[in-house]
Parts: structure tokens; sequence; C-alpha cells
């Protein structure tokens, strides 16, 4: 007769689909490893799936394992919050991954106060960030992202949402070029020179180009990038126009030789919001990190 799950059981498999690796569970979970190998044999056969398969000198996950790790990790998230509900949290002992799926350009401003404000008194405490893909609901509700960093919202009565802050789009050129030591450069001046796009999506035009167009006016973009802080880089080492999250600017510029200016135009500012799903509200422990997380940035 096949092996009942547990509680004990999953948690096993959740650690297995972090690691990849028997041993790393293991030591994970505080475990001895023959004690791991024996889980992962009742795994095997309460689930009728491999599980982990050898490839070259690792393992891999089984398709199985992939489209199952998300709903285990959303059992076990509400396993905890049920049991830590009415507990008082002990931060400072606390072990706990966290994903979170963030936009670039906050990523690279947030992620550092981020890490700093939690490791401080939480040093248990793993901050995993992985980058934008379908920013649909769907990683929130099955538990494979605990919190959702970026700009724009999700609309559904299941997702919960903090304002954080509001984030202003700048000018970037390099600080030795053409228009570095031009303060307040005017639309006309910056459609004389080429311009960068950072679109994940690989676009050309945005909001600055029907403010240009409504003046009679073009730029020339003659390069398109995923991210901002490609656009930075790019503009540092070019005579490149690129637009970037002010607080990017603001952190880097100086250090890449870039030099940051208003956009004088009315461009619409960007809400930076942290989502999260409603069964995971109460959790003391994702509660914590929320408010250390919006509390790092004020």
């Amino acid at each position: 007769m096949a092996d009942q799950l547990d509680l004990n059981l999953l948690r096993v498999f959740d650690a297995l689909m972090q690691d990849g690796s028997v041993t790393a569970a293991a030591e994970r979970l505080h475990l001895s490893i023959p004690a791991a190998s024996r889980a992962l044999g009742r795994l095997r056969r309460a689930m009728g799936d491999p599980i982990l398969v050898r490839a070259g000198r690792g393992m891999v996950p089984t398709p199985f394992a992939l489209r199952t790790a998300p709903r285990v990790r959303s059992l076990l998230d509400e396993a905890s919050a049920l049991i830590s509900a009415d507990r008082e949290l002990a931060i400072g002992t606390l072990e706990r991954t966290f994903t979170i799926r963030i936009n670039d350009g906050v990523a690279a401003t947030l992620a550092t106060a981020a890490v700093e404000a939690t490791a401080a008194v939480a040093p248990g405490v793993v901050l995993r960030f992985v980058g934008e893909g379908a920013e649909s609901a769907e990683a929130l509700r099955d538990g494979s992202v605990d919190l959702d960093i970026g700009a724009g919202d999700i609309a559904s009565p299941d997702i919960r949402s903090m304002l954080l802050y509001h984030e202003r789009v700048v000018g970037i050129v390099r600080a030795d070029g053409p228009l570095g030591r031009v303060r307040h450069p005017t639309l006309a001046q910056l459609c004389r020179h080429p311009h960068v796009s950072a679109s994940r999506r690989g676009r050309v035009r945005g909001p600055l180009d029907d403010v240009l167009e409504a003046a009679g006016l073009h730029r020339r973009v003659a390069a398109t990038v995923p991210t901002s802080a490609v656009a930075a880089f790019l503009v540092a080492s070019s005579d490149y126009i690129g637009l970037a999250p002010q607080r990017l600017a603001e952190q880097y510029g100086r250090s890449l030789g870039i030099r940051w200016f208003p956009i004088p135009a009315d461009l619409p500012e960007i809400e930076v919001s942290l989502l999260w799903h409603a069964r995971l509200d109460a959790d003391p422990a994702q509660r914590w990190l929320r408010e250390t997380i919006r509390d790092a940035l004020s």
C-alpha cells in the first residue's frame, strides 16, 4: 500500500525541490542523509513518481514534481499560518525562504534595503528574488511566489496590495558626454541624440514619444534593452540618452559616471506596490516581512 503523505513528507519534498539534492535537503531540514533518502523513497511510492532523477553528476526534478511543487509550497504556507496564527513570532530564530518577484528597476534599489533590514534582525531568513515573467496572480495563488513587487496591480479579490512609493522616470546621460553638462536639457535637445529604450518586451515607443509627438518632435531609438540596469550601463559607455527610475539613477549614477536630469514633460508617475495572496494575510512571518520592506523604504 502506498505511504500516506503527511506534512513532514511534504516538507522533505519542498526541500528537495529547492535544493535538488538529498544531501542539501537533509542539511536544510536537520535530518541525517539516510533519513532524507528514506523520505524520498516514501515520496516516490506515495506520489507514484521518481520525483528526482539522475542527470550527469546532479539530480533534476521530473515534470510531475515541477508541476506539484507550487501546490506543496502553498499547502505548507497555509499550514504554517494556521499553526503560528496565535503564537508570538520569534524573528531572531526564524528560518524561512521568501520568494519575491520583482521588477529589475525596482530590484536595483529595493533589494539592498530589504536584505539589510531583514538580515539585521532575522539572519535565518533568505530573500530569493526572481525576475518578472508573466505578471499573473497564479504564482501568488500557488505559492511559487510569496510577494510581488513592481508597477501595476492585479485586479483580483484574493490579492492584497500595499503601496510602497511613487517613482519618477528621469533622463540619464554619460557625465562627460554631449549633454553631460546641460543641467536641464530641452525636449529639442533630447531629440538631437540617439536614445536607448529599456523594455522587457522590446518596445521602442513609450509615454515620452507621445509628448514629443504632441510637440512636433521625434526621437531616434538606436537600441532597446530588457532592463533599466542594462540601459544605465549602455549609457555610461556611449553618447546615448536613456530613461531610468530616479532612485536607480540617484543611487548608482555617480559610480557609473552618469548624470540624471528631470524630463521637461508631464510623464506619468509609477506606483510601486507590494502584492500578496489573501491566504498569507495573517501569516505572522510574512506580515513581518511586508512591514519590514515597507519600513526600509520610508
